[in-house]
């Protein structure tokens, strides 16, 4: 598990990442003044909100569950339909959402930016060589630095490197039974999990387990491909015992249930009850501690 998610294309900096983890928490760039990435990404329930579906501004719901932020810079694109290629687009294309900040436009965001005094101190200590450094691109840059920031490795990596009495018996059971069935075969890499897109419902229509009120045809809705029906990004699992509920809608509340459903409806496996039980301890091992710096809310520049 790497200790931070670097870019090819973003520099990571120690101004950058004190500059975008305080416009992570910043609600003035939203239409409504309440909404933040925080909002949607508190780090009192890992980085999730624990609702079905986020509540952007003046309530709006978001059409999807909101994934952890914590990791999610290390995965290969973001969104559940992988439609936002970094975390740099994602922070930069949700000001426009109108589920979620509401802005007007790029040009409103960056005035009311430069409206607060500290922040053009900050933009110009984060990006030096900009003739005009408060701009929405280096807002996304700045917030993407500090996402980048946001690995939680946990008892599972001191088991990989080597330490055997890092998980339980119990726990390393759950490992073999999730390696067994094939769980791996999508929930791999560092995060065991978003590294690739796949259909939901391989075996049969999830939906008819899930119970969701609404079905979502996922990338289809991007692409309008036949082959794109249903296909989702897999989700990381790290902290997955910290952010209920699961799936693209929130529609499931249990973990155990989400166990069971994904092994019979990507797998046709009938998982017995030993089995999910254990399946759901190993998973609890992919709980990491979260950082001081993580849970430390910054303070905000006044508006003058």
């Amino acid at each position: 598990m790497p200790q931070t998610f670097p870019s090819a294309t973003y520099t990571m900096t120690q101004e950058k990442i004190r500059l975008g983890k305080m416009l992570f928490n910043e609600k003035r760039v939203s239409i409504d003044g309440t909404t933040s990435c925080a909002k949607c990404h508190p780090f009192s329930y890992y980085g999730a909100d624990n609702l079905e579906k986020s509540r952007g501004n003046f309530g709006k719901i978001n059409p999807r569950n909101a994934p952890t932020v914590l990791n999610a810079a290390g995965q290969m694109s973001q969104h559940w339909r992988g439609d936002r290629k970094d975390v740099e687009e994602q922070a930069k294309k949700a000001l426009l959402g109108k589920a979620s900040f509401g802005a007007p436009s790029y040009e409103w965001v960056e005035k009311r930016l430069g409206s607060i005094p500290k922040y053009e101190e900050l933009f110009k200590k984060a990006f030096v060589n900009d003739k005009n450094p408060i701009s929405v691109d280096n807002y996304a840059e700045a917030i993407g630095a500090w996402e980048r920031t946001l690995s939680t490795p946990s008892r599972f990596d001191e088991f990989l490197e080597g330490r055997s009495n890092a998980l339980t018996q119990e726990e390393k059971a759950g490992l073999k039974t999730f390696m067994d069935k094939g769980c791996t075969s999508c929930h791999s890499g560092a995060l065991l999990g978003g590294t690739m897109l796949q259909k939901f419902g391989v075996v049969s229509p999830y939906w008819e387990y899930t119970k969701s009120k609404k079905i979502d045809a996922g990338r289809y809705n991007v692409t309008k491909k036949e082959e794109d029906k249903y296909l989702f990004k897999v989700p990381q699992l790290r902290n997955v015992a910290m952010t209920a509920p699961y799936f693209h809608d929130g529609s499931v509340k249990s973990l155990r249930d989400a166990i069971k459903i994904m092994a019979k409806v990507q797998l046709g496996a009938d998982l017995s009850q030993k089995e999910t039980q254990n399946i759901y301890l190993f998973l609890q091992a992919l709980s990491g501690k979260l950082s001081e710096d993580i849970v430390t809310l910054p303070i905000l520049p006044q508006t003058n």
